[in-house]
């Protein structure tokens, strides 16, 4: 996948690394009563935009590594795995919290323990999915820039 002749992977992982956070960090305004009612929107709409750019992200970064690197080997080979190794766990990290986010955003009047347990999953869920988006995005700047190999 192309745009404008410049592989789309590169373009796309901008609005997944800003996003993914993004979303993660209104999941984690959420769980503050005060903040809920302000951020239930916010949260919906991060959490969409967030879901799409990582499976973009996902989608032609496999694209780019058929068409351009399958053929690589060596140390670049082994970065390009671990890049793709830790794409798949965010792609379903995020999509699990995407999940999590739209369900507390729609029982959001829910009051006991469906809205405690729905926030703390949410929020254990935005967690995992600001741990998963740094090593992702290290592992890909570690192919990208490490010049040793």
């Amino acid at each position: 996948m192309e745009l404008n002749g410049v592989p789309l992977h590169p373009l796309v992982v901008h609005a997944a690394v800003v996003f993914t956070p993004l979303a993660a960090l209104a999941a984690l305004g959420y769980a503050v009563p005060s903040w809920r009612d302000r951020l239930r929107w916010p949260l919906v709409v991060l959490a969409a935009v967030s879901v799409v750019s990582v499976w973009v992200a996902y989608l032609s970064g496999e694209d780019l590594m058929a068409d351009r690197f399958g053929a690589a080997t060596g140390p670049f080979a082994e970065r390009l795995r671990t890049h793709a190794d830790w794409a798949e766990r965010l792609r379903i990290g995020v999509t699990a919290f995407a999940v999590l986010a739209f369900a507390a955003a729609w029982l959001h009047s829910r009051t006991g323990a469906v809205r405690t347990a729905l926030t703390a999953l949410t929020v254990l869920a935005a967690l995992a999915t600001l741990v998963l988006v740094f090593l992702t995005g290290d592992a890909g700047a570690q192919a990208t820039w490490r010049i040793d190999g």
